[in-house]
């Protein structure tokens, strides 16, 4: 009987007759991502992680571990190409749907084929789901009693974390395995395999130095935005009967200028450094303007934000309090949703600590607090504000005497808090500009009730 796949990516298609691992069958005029598919393990560029000796993936791969996985990870890490790895081993059928065009009767249909072909064939099946967090909770839970009794091999692929888009119980049920985006060597090797394997372009083209190097920037750890920005490239060379891919060729066909920017070099901390002083200078203009270079140019995104988080207490802090929150927002939005959505939230992040009014009181603060401290200038906490929860601190003295601030209407009263050595000794001093304007007005008159003045 004809196998019948549910499938929207004809390149997944394929016999797969009983007893032997199957081919892959690559249509004519597919894809160069999809010709360069690694058929095999030792093909395989990146997540090594996942696939030394021992780990659960290879081990599915190689047939000796029947579970089901959730792949999490960025566009272009590989989860299809391990989906069809794990397929091949001991010769499983394979059947792929796409949770974009199908539903709970496809679902259930697979499955029923699937327990089907179990009991009269002892023909297992690999269920691959790529964008299973786009399933709805009912169509995830007709997965559970067909993953549960093994009937089907789930493979189950997804953009997002599963711990937020997937359902408890699904998720308790397979393994979740995080796929990280390819280093640049690792798409620096799939480039030059492409140019040279006969799945490819056969060697009939060269590639610049510097046109590597800007597919290699354009990627940002994607596999298959670098074949395919290749293939366009290399399309319009041989259109024009050159047999070097160069610069300009890859600037024309992918609409997107090479930046001048190393990520290791002087470039990297100059952008990084204009942007910063631009932030602080209340340039808002040419913040936007370095924070774009620096995402064009596939800077880690994480890396941005975190600058944008110090820069929230260093030169805004109380002035603005709800910079840091803004910031930290950006970071939590990155993490969660990645690139190349997350550019809004760290634009938003940036606007926001450009256009905020400027304080350094907190650095400054805390950094005088240090040097005193460093210094020598410690002294012993005053008695009165010693532990006095335990047994016998009373005949020490600790906790004696100490007054509650609420039992004041002000909430404030006259008291020691710090060592002897640093009473009157002032650090923090807030601005005239933004809400520390407030605090400028505030903290004199806290000294003065609290120092009894």
């Amino acid at each position: 009987m004809q196998d019948e796949l549910f499938t929207v990516n004809p390149d997944l298609e394929r016999p797969d007759p009983v007893g032997a691992p199957p081919e892959p069958v690559v249509p004519p005029g597919s894809p160069l991502a999809v010709r360069m598919r690694p058929r095999t393990l030792d093909e395989v560029v990146g997540q090594q992680h996942l696939l030394r000796e021992g780990a659960p993936l290879r081990r599915l791969v190689e047939g000796a571990a029947p579970a089901s996985v959730l792949l999490y990870g960025p566009p272009g890490t590989g989860k299809t190409t391990l989906a069809n790895l794990v397929s091949t081993a001991t010769g499983r059928r394979f059947v792929a749907l796409s949770a974009l065009s199908a539903g709970v009767k496809e679902v259930r249909g697979v499955i029923e084929e699937a327990r089907r072909r179990r009991m009269y064939n002892a023909e297992n099946t690999v269920l691959f789901i790529d964008e299973v967090h786009r399933f709805s909770k009912t169509q995830q839970d007709a997965l559970l009693g067909a993953v549960e009794d093994r009937t089907v091999l789930l493979v189950a692929a997804t953009t997002e974390n599963p711990s937020f888009s997937v359902v408890s119980p699904l998720l308790s049920r397979s393994l979740v395995l995080q796929l990280r985006p390819l280093t640049d060597d690792d798409v620096r090797e799939l480039i030059r395999r492409a140019l040279a394997d006969e799945r490819g372009l056969g060697g009939e083209l060269e590639l610049t130095e510097e046109a590597e190097e800007h597919l290699v920037r354009l990627a940002s750890g994607d596999a298959r935005r670098a074949l395919t920005a290749l293939e366009a490239a290399a399309d319009a060379a041989a259109a024009t009967e050159h047999r070097t891919i160069d610069l300009a060729t890859v600037e024309a066909t992918v609409d997107k200028a090479a930046v001048r920017y190393d990520r290791d070099g002087d470039q990297h901390y100059d952008v990084i450094s204009a942007f910063i002083k631009s932030i602080r200078g209340s340039d808002v203009d040419a913040a936007l303007h370095y924070l774009a270079r620096m995402i064009e140019a596939g800077e880690d995104p994480r890396f941005l934000a975190r600058r944008l988080v110090v820069h929230a207490s260093e030169d805004i802090g109380l002035a603005d309090p709800t910079a840091l929150q803004a910031a930290v927002a950006a970071a939590h939005a990155v993490q969660f949703i990645g690139m190349p959505e997350g550019r809004l939230a760290l634009a938003q992040a940036t606007i926001h600590l450009a256009t905020a009014p400027k304080s350094n009181a907190v650095v400054t603060g805390i950094d005088a607090a240090l040097a005193d401290v460093r210094a020598g200038r410690i002294g012993t906490v005053p008695p009165h504000l010693r532990d006095g929860h335990y047994a016998g601190a009373a005949k020490l003295g600790n906790a004696q005497g100490y007054r509650y601030p609420h039992d004041v209407p002000e909430g404030v009263l006259p008291q020691q808090y710090p060592p002897d050595e640093l009473v009157g000794r002032d650090y923090y001093h807030p601005t005239q500009r933004g809400a520390e304007r407030t605090l400028a007005e505030r903290v004199p008159r806290l000294r003065r009730t609290v120092r009894g003045e």
